[in-house]
């Protein structure tokens, strides 16, 4: 017997799965494709942080459950991070969870505090968990405009006035993912004034806190003074020091939130393997070269594929920050759609980005491009849309396609 379950019922069709299944086609013919699509960091973790994962694997001891709030020492490491970084003062105890990363903590989050027909608030084009976390909870979401400013807090203001019943939640991610936006101290100062009268939560995703190349590192909601009245922040180790795949993140914040985090995960998790928050606590204490490093070859990274793909036609603006630039389709294709531009490329230039329309209905007319491979393929990829962009065919024949198929 086959039924479509509550929950898988509103999530819609993964806009990506299309892409995806020509990727992998493409490469089983023997194509090389140069992947922006997926966030995916292709650095190597710094060697200082996998020799603490090896030296503590094998420590028998270190191999039963582990904490699922996180280990002591990992959340006093997060605790000085945070001291240090932001001049923010955490109770390791009662303001800190560590996560399997950010994603995880969201979506456990969401579970724990929202109620059918509880209504969040999210900007749009985002992070697919951003909404859907709170979705799959049985939340409704309501979306705002993407940029930190007077639009967003009129936007803000409307769904206040508007929304019955009265919003739980509002979610924040600056620097933004798929944006690339970056928010200023004064624009987290009015938003917790603003929720802190309305009696409404803020939930910050700062995932890409110190991925950011022009002008000042990018604040944090809590440095606003009376934010943790209200306010949890999320954050990851994943994109700093190349980690993607270990999954180890923090929640941090107010105490409420951080104690119906910590419960719901006691039911469904042990916490991360023990090694590898012992390697996230000597990556957070250890010396910040590598991430230094890093930045700059992010940031090098973006110069090239900016000036390269200005050179060829297509402007993008430069991100201020994260690892994504977040591009409008060229005039000449904006017809074709995200999706369809973005798989346009793929068959014709052998460059894979992500289609704007999977972060949200506003992401329609934009593509992400990952800063995920190096300056020489970078550079690669840019003759290739050079190329394609110089094709006249290339485009009249996808269109005729696609009108027979339609």
């Amino acid at each position: 017997m086959e039924s479509e379950f509550h929950r898988i019922k509103r999530l819609p069709p993964y806009v990506f799965a299309e892409v995806n299944a020509m990727k992998a086609k493409a490469r089983a013919a023997g194509k090389d494709i140069i992947d922006f699509g997926m966030g995916n960091p292709d650095l190597p973790t710094p060697a200082h942080i996998v020799d603490k994962l090896t030296e503590v694997a094998r420590d028998p001891k270190a191999h039963g459950y582990s904490a699922s709030q996180g280990i002591k020492g990992l959340r006093k490491a997060f605790v000085n991070y945070y001291q240090r970084r932001f001049n923010v003062d955490l109770d390791m105890n009662k303001e800190v969870c560590v996560t399997l990363g950010s994603k995880e903590g969201l979506a456990n989050l969401a579970s724990a505090i929202t109620g059918p027909g509880d209504i969040i608030l999210t900007p749009n084009p985002a992070y697919p968990i951003h909404p859907f976390g709170f979705i799959i909870a049985d939340g409704a979401v309501r979306y705002l405009p993407y940029e930190p400013g007077p639009d967003f807090m009129a936007a803000l203001d409307r769904a206040v006035k508007l929304s019955v019943p009265k919003p739980k939640a509002l979610i924040l991610n600056y620097p933004s993912n798929p944006t690339a936006c970056v928010a200023s101290f004064d624009f987290y100062t009015q938003v917790v004034d603003f929720c802190r009268h309305h009696g409404i939560y803020i939930l910050s995703d700062l995932a890409y806190a110190e991925i950011y190349f022009d002008g000042n590192p990018p604040p944090s909601v809590l440095q606003v003074p009376g934010a943790k009245d209200i306010c949890i922040e999320f954050t990851s180790m994943s994109k700093t020091y190349s980690m993607a795949g270990w999954r180890v993140g923090f929640a941090a914040g107010n105490p409420h939130l951080i104690a119906a985090l910590v419960k719901i995960k006691s039911y469904l998790d042990y916490g991360a393997f023990t090694p590898v928050q012992a390697a996230a606590a000597t990556a957070l204490n250890g010396p910040q070269t590598c991430v230094e490093e890093t930045r700059q070859i992010y940031k090098e990274r973006r110069d090239v594929l900016v000036e390269g793909l200005g050179q060829a036609g297509w402007i993008i603006p430069s991100p201020p920050a994260s690892m994504f630039a977040w591009a409008p389709i060229p005039e000449q294709f904006k017809h074709l759609g995200s999706l369809e531009f973005s798989k346009l490329l793929l068959t014709e230039a052998d460059v894979a980005v992500a289609p704007g329309t999977g972060f949200g209905e506003a992401g329609e007319g934009f593509v992400r491009i990952a800063l995920v491979e190096n300056k020489h393929r970078i550079r690669q990829a840019v003759r290739s849309i050079r190329t394609f962009f110089g094709s006249q065919g290339a485009l009249k024949n996808f269109d005729s396609k696609r009108a027979a198929n339609s």
